[in-house]
């Protein structure tokens, strides 16, 4: 962030010189052209006043009869020339003249020649110094007598000149060192908000919650800084709330009592638990990420998560598995999963360990079966000496008391077969209190023998 602050100052101050420089020199030239056309405006005024002077007195014969040349260099304090129509140089001041060129005489010549026929103008000269020439045509009788020429040299143009230059760049300068110190405490004063919250965006682009920013302005940059701390707290308090749902999802998974497997849209493997994974004695690394039909061994399995992809539809189905040297029931569950907006996103598979249900569903079958077994024994019995009884042996007291007591003994021993019915099924259901008593083993296996 500080070369953003430096280039945002460099790109200010950059912009800052151009301006100034741009404005020096407009105003360079506005100054130079100001002092240029005072300068042509006073040799102007001077020429006009020579010309109307020598005029008023009769002419340039006149002029320089009287003598009035001295007076007339004293109050102008200007160099001047009077120059013949033809050129010859009738006189010449030699006033306000630091150095007077060698070839005064042929500069006036060449500036005559060069005027042509206008009345009025001016050229400068380029030398050491470099000299101004303004002529004014003097007239007499509406024809022209003569010229005056009047000449200065440029110094004093050039170091007023030069003075306006220093002054612009010392004002310049002076401005650019102000707006420079005042551009960077503007600067500092809004980039460091900018880029205290851009050092917290990038915090939290890391998953940094916690970070926070500044808050001591009311400004937008202080909005700014409110608006990111807002965002961090929601951002904080949705990935708590988010870690806190996948603690209790993950407990539940890892918990439940039946393997769970997740595959994605593309038929990898993303989950599994650890049920699953005890059950079928695999790692995660050997299953997670890969194709559902390159790691599971079992092809009842594989058809099932086939037909999901197939129908889009929940399946439940039983299958006995073999897993090592047993084999195991399971109720197997497959259910697509689909989004909000019918985006098809994997199938989930629950398999239920039912082997215990399936053996106990074996000893109801072999309880009932005995059972059954059991209570046909004394039935028949009964039966029996009931049909002889029937068949004449009643008449017999011998034989009615004897099978009449047979009778009974089957009777007690259904009821004992009755009542050990009705103890198992308070077992099942924990009323069962265990009543202990003597046995009389002989006499129980003669009763046995007797009836056999």
């Amino acid at each position: 962030m500080t070369k953003f602050r430096t280039k945002l100052l460099l790109a200010l101050i950059s912009l800052i010189i151009v301006v100034l420089a741009a404005t020096g020199l407009l105003l360079g030239q506005l100054f130079k052209g100001h002092y240029v056309n005072y300068f042509n405006e006073r040799a102007h005024k001077e020429t006009l006043f020579i010309s109307n002077y020598i005029k008023e007195i009769g002419g340039i014969n006149n002029f320089l009869r009287e003598g009035s040349q001295t007076e007339l260099t004293a109050l102008l304090g200007s160099h001047f020339t009077l120059i013949s129509k033809n050129g010859t140089m009738l006189y010449d001041s030699h006033t306000n003249r630091k150095n007077l060129p060698e070839n005064h005489a042929d500069i006036l010549r060449q500036v005559m020649e060069a005027k042509g026929t206008s009345r009025e103008g001016s050229e400068v000269v380029k030398g050491s110094p470099n000299l101004h020439y303004y002529w004014k045509a003097i007239e007499k009788d509406n024809k022209v007598e003569g010229y005056v020429v009047l000449s200065n040299e440029m110094d004093v143009l050039q170091k007023a000149n030069r003075q306006m230059w220093w002054i612009l760049i010392g004002s310049i300068g002076a401005s650019l060192i102000a707006i420079i110190l005042i551009g960077s405490r503007i600067a500092m004063r809004y980039t460091r908000p900018i880029e205290s919250a851009a050092t917290t965006a990038i915090e939290l682009a890391k998953g940094n919650y916690r970070a926070r920013t500044y808050e001591d302005r009311s400004d937008i940059a202080g909005g700014l800084s409110t608006s990111l701390n807002i965002l961090a707290r929601n951002l904080q308090e949705m990935e708590i709330a988010r870690e806190m749902q996948q603690d209790r999802l993950e407990t539940l998974i890892e918990n439940i009592g039946s393997g769970v497997m997740l595959i994605d849209n593309k038929g990898y493997v993303t989950l599994i638990n650890r049920e699953y994974k005890e059950l079928f004695n695999v790692e995660a690394s050997d299953i997670l990420y890969r194709l559902y039909y390159e790691v599971i061994r079992h092809k009842e399995i594989i058809h099932i998560i086939e037909e999901i992809f197939m129908i889009e539809q929940s399946i439940k189905r039983q299958l006995l598995i073999p897993l090592a040297i047993e084999r195991k029931h399971f109720e197997v569950y497959g259910a697509p999963i689909i989004g909000n907006h019918d985006e098809w996103k994997g199938v989930l598979v629950v398999l239920h360990d039912i082997t215990e249900l399936k053996k106990l569903e074996q000893v109801r079958k072999d309880f009932v079966a005995n059972v059954s077994h059991e209570l046909k024994t004394p039935i028949t019995s009964i039966k029996g000496f009931s049909e002889t009884l029937l068949d004449g042996a009643m008449k017999d007291e011998e034989a009615l008391q004897y099978f009449l007591s047979i009778i009974l003994k089957e009777s007690d021993r259904m009821q004992a077969l009755i009542q050990e019915l009705l103890d198992l099924s308070k077992i099942e259901q924990q009323e069962f209190v265990l009543n202990t008593e003597n046995l009389d083993l002989p006499h129980l296996l003669q009763e046995t023998c007797e009836i056999l």
